[in-house]
């Protein structure tokens, strides 16, 4: 006799799927993207670019290796739900504390299992990311209607500015490096060469401790930072974190900071949500993409050197290569769509990408991109 289904998720167009129900119960309204990364579900989770958005898995397999707090990339997860094909399994992995279900529960995100999540991530590519309502009741009573109706009215991403909700509220100091066998962060007493401010718009952990590693003193600033806040710390970089949320949206009052910054010539170095504020600030535009890119398999080109790298990649907006002005080159392409992943200043220490070269999870082609950034710092102080 089939199980009763205990979860449902309906989509503004009125598709509705039914599952099994896991971690939280309750109700939310969100946008829904799908994500092709075979593995690090946990950290996807806890990046803070998935505010606001439901993650499809098209890996089935989520939920196998359990989860442990090394993995975590911010204090709490950040998507709000996630879909899967199959319901999580007993972990089976020597370095998890918790399996996923119980995980889920004590943060309050939801879960579906029991899905087409293949013919869930075609719907999303050929008509766009819905806004989509998710539940989860142990009894399987759902109101459909008003369900759908929430997800209809539902305002969506766009306009929004979700930066500032993700941001930490005050300063701080960042001084743990990248994770290495047998199974601790590096850590160093040692002063760091270069001082950094890095400006959080929802920073992963990995990224900040990829700073680090590179030879980076750290120091993490709110997203509503003032550039005289930035300069105050005396830094000789300035680094742009990824982060949610429309990039217009969060330029309101990031922008006219980058601008100001810009005038120093300092280093910057921008990542995902960091390199639209870098593109808005030097006078290019956003634009929202169809389903955007999400997963750790996106093949990348470097129109300069012709070298293809395999990325990480989490974002529903893109700078538009077309309004790019003079002097700001265009550096990286997707071979997905030939969307923008990566630009210059011609003649200058500034440059930003796309995608995500501290991967977690996801390939280290691109991890050179810090080293990069530390050689424009080296080379300012002459």
């Amino acid at each position: 006799m089939p199980q009763k289904p205990t979860a449902c998720l309906a989509l503004a167009d009125g598709t509705v799927f039914h599952g099994q129900g896991f971690g939280a119960v309750g109700e939310v309204v969100a946008e829904l993207v799908f994500n092709t990364a075979m593995t690090g579900y946990q950290e996807i989770m806890t990046d803070p670019s998935y505010a606001s958005q439901i993650v499809t898995f098209t890996f089935p397999h989520i939920g196998n290796t359990g989860v442990t707090e090394q993995d975590d990339e911010a204090p709490e997860p950040v998507a709000p739900g996630i879909v899967v094909k199959w319901d999580p399994t007993e972990p089976s992995n020597w370095r998890a504390s918790a399996d996923l279900v119980d995980w889920m529960a004590r943060r309050g995100r939801i879960g579906i299992g029991g899905v087409d999540t293949r013919r869930l991530t075609r719907a999303i590519r050929q008509q766009g990311s819905p806004h989509v309502v998710l539940a989860h009741d142990p009894e399987g009573n759902f109101d459909i209607a008003a369900m759908v109706a929430k997800a209809r009215d539902w305002q969506g991403i766009v306009g929004l500015d979700l930066a500032r909700e993700v941001s930490c509220r005050q300063s701080y100091r960042w001084d743990e490096g990248l994770w290495s066998w047998p199974g601790t962060f590096g850590q160093s007493d040692e002063k760091k060469p270069f001082r950094v401010v890095a400006v959080d718009y929802g920073a992963k952990r990995n990224i900040l401790r990829s700073l680090a590693q590179s030879g980076a003193e750290v120091t993490v600033l709110p997203a509503t930072a003032t550039a005289e806040e930035v300069l105050a710390h005396d830094p000789e970089g300035v680094f742009l974190s990824n982060g949610p949320g429309d990039p217009a949206a969060t330029g309101e009052y990031a922008v006219p900071m980058i601008r100001e910054l810009l005038g120093k010539d300092l280093p910057i170095f921008g990542i995902c949500l960091g390199h639209q504020m870098l593109a808005l600030a030097l006078g290019a535009s956003t634009i929202k993409m169809n389903h955007g890119h999400h997963g750790a398999n996106h093949p990348v080109k470097d129109v300069e050197t012709g070298k293809v790298e395999i990325t990480s990649m989490n974002h529903g907006f893109a700078v538009d290569a077309q309004t790019l002005p003079e002097g700001v080159i265009e550096t990286h392409v997707s071979l997905f769509d030939g969307s923008n992943c990566g630009l210059r200043v011609a003649d200058r220490p500034v440059f930003s990408v796309q995608y995500h070269p501290e991967a977690s999870p996801g390939p280290q082609d691109s991890a050179y991109l810090f080293d990069r950034f530390t050689e424009a710092m080296r080379s300012r102080r002459g």
